[in-house]
C-alpha cells in the first residue's frame, strides 16, 4: 500500500470531511453563485456566447480545483467540458462523472420572485436558474474531491476521476452521442456517475438504479385524395380518422398491457427484492395524483403505481387528429389523420426491435385503401444497474454515511443521455443526486437546499475512497 493511501475509506474520519466542507462552505457558494450568474441557456441562440463562457468558466475552475486536465470540447452546437485527474494508484477504478452546464430559459416575468440569474439565498435555500439543474449538482464534486484529499492526506484521488459536463442537455443532447463516440477512448471508465438527478425527499435519501428509454413515432394515415362529402361517399370508402381511432383503441388490451406483438421481448422483470424496496418508500398515492393533476390511477394490471412509472414499458398517445376541427359541423370523410405515439422502454428492450414491432402492428391494423406512413425519431436506450453491483453499493454506502440514514433505491421513469454513456462506453450507470421534488426544475424560483448540496459534496468525499477500497479488482 502506498504511503499516501494509509488512510482508507473506512478509516477516514467523518469529522475531518465535515470540518473541511464547513470551513470552505462560504467560498464554495460564492464560486457557485458566480457560475449561476452566467445565463447558459442552450435553447436560445442569443445565449450561445454565454454557454461558451459557462464552459470556459468551469474548465478554469476545475483546473483551480486541482484537475491537471480540463478542456472545452467543441460540438456542432454548444461546448462540453472534459476534465481528468488520474490516481497515482494504477489499480484504482476509473470513474466518469456526468452532468450539464446549460440551463432552461428563465425570465423574471415568468413568475420569479427575484432575477433568475442573480442568485439569492433565502433561509437555507439558494434560488437561481441552474441551482439544482444542474450546475449545483455538478459543482458539489469540486468541493467533494477537495474534502476527500484533505481528509485522507492524498495528493491524487483514490480513483481515476473524469468529468464530462455537457452543454446541450436542455436542448435534447443532439450532439452528445457523437461526442461520446468521438472521444470514447478518453472517456473510458469502469463506472459512470450521473449527477443530474434527485432523491425521494429531504428525509429519505435514495439512489436511482436505472432510467427508462424512449422511442417516438408519428403515424400518418391517408385515405381519399381530398376531403369528400360524407353523404355521397361515407360508409362506402375507408375513413382515415376512423382508422386512427381504431389504431389507438388497439394499442392496449383490457388489462392496460401494450398489445403490440413482440413489444415485451427481452424485458427484464422486476425482482422480488426490488418490489420490496419500492414498497418501503413513503409513497402517498393521493398526493402523487394531485401532483399529476389527475383523478385516478390506471395502468398495467398487477403492478403498483411506482412499478408502472419506473420499471414497466409503456405506450402513450401523445396526439391524435384528423378531419374538421373548427366550430360547427362539416360533413366530410377527411383525406388524412395522424397519431403521435411514444414508448417508454425498460432494461432488456431494444429500440430497433420495438420500432419493427410497431411498424408491423400498425400496418396490420390499417384497412385496405388507407396508406400508412410511420416516422420514428432517434431513440434513447434504457439503462439499469443491478442492486448487487459493487459500484452501486459504494454509492449507497457513501450516501448513507453522509446522511446518517438508511439509503433506499428508486428508478427514474423518464429518459436521458446517460444511456448513451452506458451504450458507447459499456460501463454501468449510477445516479448520485441530492435534488428534491420541491426544487422546481424548469420552473420559476428554482432552488437547491444548501444542506443537501453540502451532503452531496460529503457523499463524493467518501465515495472515491469506498470505490477504491471495494472495487479495486473489479472486471
Amino acid at each position: 500500500m502506498r504511503a499516501d493511501r494509509l488512510v482508507t475509506m473506512s478509516q477516514t474520519p467523518d469529522s475531518a470531511v465535515r470540518t473541511y466542507i464547513e470551513q470552505h462552505r462560504a467560498a464554495f457558494l460564492d464560486d457557485l453563485a458566480e457560475w449561476l450568474r452566467i445565463p447558459s441557456v442552450s435553447a436560445q441562440p442569443d445565449h450561445a456566447p454565454d454557454v461558451r463562457r459557462s464552459a470556459d468558466w468551469l474548465a478554469a475552475e476545475l483546473k483551480q480545483t486541482g484537475f491537471p486536465t480540463a478542456e472545452v470540447w467543441q460540438t456542432p452546437g454548444a461546448p462540453a467540458v472534459f476534465a481528468e485527474w488520474p490516481s497515482d494508484d494504477p489499480q484504482a477504478p476509473t470513474v466518469l462523472v456526468y452532468g450539464h452546464h446549460d440551463v432552461q430559459p428563465a425570465a423574471r416575468e415568468d413568475g420569479w420572485d427575484s432575477e433568475p440569474f442573480e442568485p439569492v439565498v433565502r433561509g437555507n435555500r439558494l434560488y437561481a436558474r441552474g441551482a439544482a439543474d444542474d450546475k449545483g449538482q455538478v459543482f458539489f464534486h469540486t468541493l467533494g474531491v477537495r474534502a476527500h484529499l484533505a481528509a485522507t492526506g492524498r495528493t491524487t484521488p483514490a480513483v481515476h476521476l473524469k468529468l464530462l459536463v455537457e452543454g446541450e442537455e436542455e436542448s435534447g443532447s443532439p450532439h452528445f452521442r457523437a461526442l461520446v463516440e468521438q472521444h470514447a477512448e478518453r472517456l473510458a471508465a469502469d463506472a459512470v456517475i450521473v449527477s443530474d438527478t434527485g432523491m425521494w425527499s429531504e428525509d429519505t435519501p435514495t439512489v436511482c438504479t436505472g432510467m427508462r428509454g424512449l422511442a417516438e413515432c408519428e403515424i400518418r394515415l391517408y385515405g381519399p385524395d381530398q376531403d369528400i362529402h360524407s353523404g355521397s361517399f361515407g360508409g362506402a370508402v375507408p375513413n382515415p380518422a376512423t382508422a386512427a381511432a381504431r389504431l389507438v383503441a388497439a394499442l392496449h388490451d383490457e388489462h392496460a398491457r401494450v398489445a403490440i406483438p413482440g413489444f415485451y421481448d427481452g424485458v427484464i422483470e422486476l425482482s422480488d427484492r426490488e418490489r420490496e424496496l419500492f414498497a418501503e418508500l413513503p409513497f402517498d398515492e393521493e398526493q402523487w395524483l394531485r401532483a399529476a393533476k389527475s383523478h385516478a390511477t390506471r395502468g398495467e394490471a398487477g403492478y403498483t403505481t411506482l412499478e408502472r412509472v419506473w420499471a414497466r414499458p409503456t405506450a402513450e398517445v401523445n396526439g391524435i387528429g384528423g378531419g374538421y376541427q373548427g366550430p360547427g359541423s362539416k360533413t366530410i370523410v377527411p383525406s388524412s389523420a395522424m397519431v403521435k405515439l411514444s414508448f417508454r422502454l425498460v432494461a432488456g428492450q431494444d429500440p430497433d426491435h420495438v420500432e419493427k414491432a410497431v411498424r408491423a402492428w400498425a400496418e396490420q391494423q390499417v384497412p385496405a385503401g388507407i396508406r400508412c406512413e410511420i416516422t420514428f425519431t432517434g431513440a434513447t436506450r434504457p439503462c439499469l444497474t443491478p442492486l448487487d453491483h459493487p459500484a452501486l453499493q459504494s454509492v449507497a454506502r457513501a450516501m448513507g454515511r453522509a446522511f446518517e440514514k438508511p439509503v433506499r433505491f428508486t428508478r427514474e421513469g423518464g429518459s436521458g443521455p446517460a444511456a448513451d454513456l452506458q451504450d458507447v462506453l459499456g460501463a454501468p450507470v449510477l445516479f448520485l443526486g441530492i435534488s428534491v421534488p420541491s426544487d422546481g426544475w424548469h420552473a420559476p424560483n428554482e432552488k437547491v437546499e444548501l444542506d443537501l448540496l453540502l451532503k452531496g459534496a460529503e457523499t463524493t468525499a467518501y465515495l472515491w475512497g469506498d470505490l477504491a477500497e471495494h472495487w479495486r479488482h473489479a472486471p
